[in-house]
C-alpha cells in the first residue's frame, strides 16, 4: 500500500512538471496598462463616418441661449454629415439638441470635452476632426481654447478641415470670440468697456493675431459677444484702436447681442438671426470710417484715455436687427452693402463712447 501511494505521488509530481513545461509562453497573461484619456467623448447617432460634402460657412452666436433658427442653418450646412462639438468645460448638453431636437437630419453629433492641452495632440481627436462636416465651439473661457489649441495639431486639423473639406464652423460666446483673425484672448481675465476706454493699454487688454483659426473672410476682424449684457461696445472699440495702433491694419469688428447670431455663407453674405421685433436683438459690423484718410485714433497711449473722434465720424457701424427668418443681411466682401439695418457713426471722446445716426 505504501508503495502504491509513493508511486502515485511521484506520478502526480511528474505530471505537474510536464504540464508546466508544455505551457506556451505566449499564452501567459501580460500586464495591461490602461490608457488614460485626456478627453471625454459623448456620442449620439451613427458611428459609421458620413461621406457627405459640407456646404461651408461660419456661425457666430452672441452667448446666451442658442438661436434655434441659426442652429438649423448651421446644421443644414453640415449636409447630413457628422457634427463635432469641441469644448473645455461642461458636458453633453449639445448632443440631443443638435441630433434630434431641431428637426435637421445629421449623421451624428459627438461632444469632445478637453481635459487639458495634452488632448490637442491625441490622434483619435485628430481623426474625428478630419471626418467632421461641422465643428461647433461651445462657450466657456476663450483662454482655455487658445492655450490648449494654439500652435497644436488640433488647430492645424481644424484649419485643414476648413480649407480642404469646406466644413461649416461655428460657436457661441467664447466659441465666437476665438474666430477672428484677431481675438481677445482673455489671458489675464476679462476687461470692461470703461477700463479699456480709460486705458487701451491696460494689461488685461490682451489682443493677439498669432495664428489660430483661419477663417479667411474674418482675417482682419475681431469679434465680441454678450454685447448687451454687459455693454461691451467700448472695449470692442478699444480692441480695434489697439490693432490699428500696434499693427497698422485697418481692423474691423463683428459683434452680437446675447440672443443674436450672424450666419455667413460661403459667398461672404451674413444673415442675422434673432427675435426682433419681440426683442431688440442686434448685430454690429464695425469699421474705421473709410472716408477719412489714414484713419487712426488721435490718442491711443498707455495710461491715457482713448481719443478717437475725428469730428465725431471716426467709426462707421452698420446696426442690423436679427429676425426669426434671418432676412436682414450684410455683405462681408465689401463691408458697404447691408439690408434691413442702419448706418451710425461712433466716436470716442476722452474715454467716452458716443453714437450718432450717420447722415
Amino acid at each position: 500500500m505504501k508503495t502504491i501511494i509513493c508511486i502515485s505521488l511521484l506520478a502526480l509530481c511528474s505530471c505537474a512538471s510536464d504540464n508546466d513545461s508544455n505551457v506556451p509562453e505566449s499564452t501567459l497573461p501580460e500586464a495591461v496598462v490602461p490608457r488614460v484619456k485626456n478627453y471625454t467623448s459623448y456620442f449620439a447617432g451613427n458611428k459609421t463616418d458620413s461621406k457627405n460634402k459640407a456646404l461651408g460657412g461660419i456661425c457666430l452666436m452672441g452667448g446666451a441661449t442658442e438661436n434655434d433658427e441659426a442652429m438649423k442653418w448651421f446644421l443644414k450646412r453640415a449636409n447630413g454629415g457628422d457634427v463635432l462639438v469641441l469644448r473645455t468645460s461642461g458636458t453633453d448638453g449639445y448632443n440631443s439638441y443638435l441630433y434630434s431636437s431641431l428637426g435637421v437630419k445629421v449623421n451624428s453629433v459627438e461632444t469632445i470635452l478637453f481635459k487639458n492641452s495634452a488632448a490637442s495632440s491625441d490622434s483619435e481627436i485628430l481623426v474625428k476632426i478630419k471626418n467632421a462636416e461641422a465643428i461647433w465651439f461651445a462657450g466657456g473661457d476663450q483662454w482655455d481654447y487658445i492655450s490648449y489649441w494654439r500652435n497644436s495639431p488640433v488647430s492645424k486639423a481644424i484649419n485643414d478641415a476648413i480649407a480642404q473639406n469646406n466644413i461649416i464652423i461655428g460657436g457661441t460666446s467664447a466659441g465666437m470670440a476665438i474666430q477672428g483673425g484677431f481675438y481677445f484672448s482673455a489671458q489675464k481675465g476679462t476687461i470692461t468697456s470703461s477700463e479699456a476706454l480709460q486705458n487701451p493699454f491696460d494689461s488685461k487688454l490682451t489682443v493677439s493675431n498669432e495664428p489660430f483659426l483661419d477663417n479667411s473672410i474674418l482675417k482682419n476682424v475681431i469679434t465680441d459677444t454678450h454685447y448687451d449684457n454687459p455693454n461691451r461696445k467700448g472695449r470692442h472699440i478699444a480692441f480695434i484702436a489697439r490693432i490699428i495702433t500696434d499693427y497698422d491694419i485697418s481692423a474691423k469688428g463683428i459683434a452680437c447681442d446675447e440672443y443674436t447670431s450672424v450666419c455667413i455663407d460661403e459667398k461672404g453674405i451674413a444673415r442675422i438671426f434673432g427675435s426682433y421685433p419681440a426683442k431688440e436683438d442686434v448685430a454690429y459690423f464695425i469699421k474705421p470710417n473709410a472716408d477719412i484718410p489714414n484713419n487712426k485714433p488721435e490718442l491711443c497711449s498707455p495710461n491715457k484715455a482713448l481719443e478717437w473722434n475725428l469730428d465725431k465720424k471716426a467709426i462707421t457701424v452698420y446696426e442690423v436687427k436679427g429676425t426669426n427668418d434671418g432676412k436682414n443681411t450684410f455683405n462681408l466682401n465689401n463691408w458697404t452693402e447691408g439690408n434691413g439695418g442702419i448706418w451710425k457713426n461712433w466716436y470716442v471722446e476722452n474715454g467716452t463712447l458716443a453714437e450718432l445716426i450717420a447722415l
